[in-house]
C-alpha cells in the first residue's frame, strides 16, 4: 500500500511521466478530490462494521467443534449472574449452548436465542432441555415482562449496546437481571501468554472485557471475577485455536500457519512438552444489572 500516492493526489494522462515527488496535494476543496476526510472516516467504521459482521456469522461453519472445546464456565460465575429465584431465563447469544446447559434446573424455563441456524441446531441436540429460538440481540420473539432474567456469555462484544439494552429491557420484569460473562485467558501463565499472543496476530478486533454500556433503563453494572481451570489436551489447543472468528475468516493456508505455530507451541514450550493433559486458566468476568422499575 505505501508505494501507492495517497488517494487525494490526482493525475490526468498528460501526467503520466510525473513523479509522485512533483505531484502537489490537492485543496481540500478541490473538486477533484477523491474523498474527503469524513467520507474516508465512514468508509473505515463501514468497513469494520462489514468485518465484524462476517466474524460474527463465521462460527456456523464450526458449530460441531466449537460445541466439544469451548470451555464451559464455572458453577459460582452462574450463581452470581443469575438469581435462584429466577424462573425464565434467556441465554441471549446462546451459540452451542455452553452457558445455557448451566443454566438447565427443576422448574426453570431455559430459553436460548440464537441467531446462526448451525449453532441453533447443535444446542437442541445438546441442551435439549432448553428452548431454542431464532433472534437477535434486538429481535427476541418474547413478549414484554415475560422473563426474569437474561445472561449473555461471550457475545456482547457482538452487539449493539443500546438497542440490545432496549430490546432486553422490553422482556425482562422490572427488578430483573442481564448478566454479562466473558472467559478471560489468564495470561499471567507463560504459556497462556504465548498462546493469546499467537491467537491474535493480525487481530484488527480487540477482545473487551469492559463493564458493559447500559441505557437508562438499567441500574450501573456491578463486576465480579472468578478465577478457574479447563482442562484441555495436547490437540485441542489447536481445535479452540480454530474457532476463533479471526481464524475462522482466514484464507485457508494463513489458518494453516496460525495452527501451526499452536502445534509447535504445545510440542516446545517447557510447561506443555510431552503433557498429554494440562490446566487451562481462565478468569469468568461477570457484570450485572437490573432493569429499572
Amino acid at each position: 500500500e505505501d508505494a501507492h500516492p495517497p488517494r487525494w493526489w490526482t493525475c490526468d494522462d498528460t501526467d503520466i511521466d510525473v513523479s509522485v515527488s512533483e505531484m502537489a496535494p490537492l485543496d481540500p476543496t478541490d473538486p477533484r478530490r477523491l474523498t474527503t476526510p469524513h467520507q474516508e472516516e465512514e468508509e473505515q467504521r463501514h468497513q469494520r462494521a462489514t468485518a465484524k459482521k462476517a466474524r460474527a456469522a463465521s462460527f456456523g461453519k464450526a458449530a460441531a467443534l466449537y460445541a466439544q472445546v469451548r470451555p464451559s464456565y464455572p458453577g459460582e460465575a452462574v450463581a452470581w449472574l443469575v438469581p435462584q429465584q429466577a424462573r425464565v431465563v434467556v441465554d441471549l447469544g446462546a451459540g452451542t449452548g455452553k452457558f445455557t446447559r448451566s443454566l438447565i434446573r427443576p422448574g426453570r424455563d431455559v430459553i436460548a436465542v440464537e441467531p446462526s441456524d448451525a449453532m441453533r441446531a447443535q444446542l437442541q441436540a445438546d441442551v435439549p432441555a432448553a428452548r431454542a429460538l431464532a433472534g437477535r440481540s434486538d429481535a427476541i420473539d418474547l413478549p414484554d415482562s415475560s422473563v426474569d432474567a437474561v445472561v449473555v456469555a461471550q457475545a456482547w462484544h457482538w452487539f449493539d449496546p443500546e438497542s440490545t439494552c432496549r430490546e432486553v429491557a422490553r422482556v425482562l420484569r422490572p427488578g430483573g437481571t442481564l448478566g454479562v460473562v466473558w472467559n478471560v485467558r489468564r495470561d499471567s501463565v507463560p504459556w497462556m501468554a504465548e498462546f493469546s499472543r499467537i491467537l491474535h496476530t493480525g487481530d484488527t478486533l480487540q477482545d473487551l472485557y469492559a463493564k458493559p454500556e447500559v441505557t437508562a433503563e438499567f441500574a450501573e453494572p456491578e463486576g465480579a471475577h472468578f478465577p478457574w481451570e479447563d482442562e484441555a489436551d495436547a490437540h485441542s489447543l489447536r481445535d479452540l485455536a480454530a474457532t476463533r472468528s479471526n481464524i475462522l475468516t482466514l484464507p485457508p493456508e494463513e489458518q494453516a500457519v496460525v495452527l501451526a505455530q499452536i502445534d509447535v507451541l504445545v510440542a516446545e514450550h517447557q510447561d506443555l512438552a510431552g503433557r498429554s493433559r494440562f490446566a487451562v486458566p481462565y478468569t469468568a468476568q461477570c457484570w450485572r444489572t437490573v432493569r429499572r422499575a
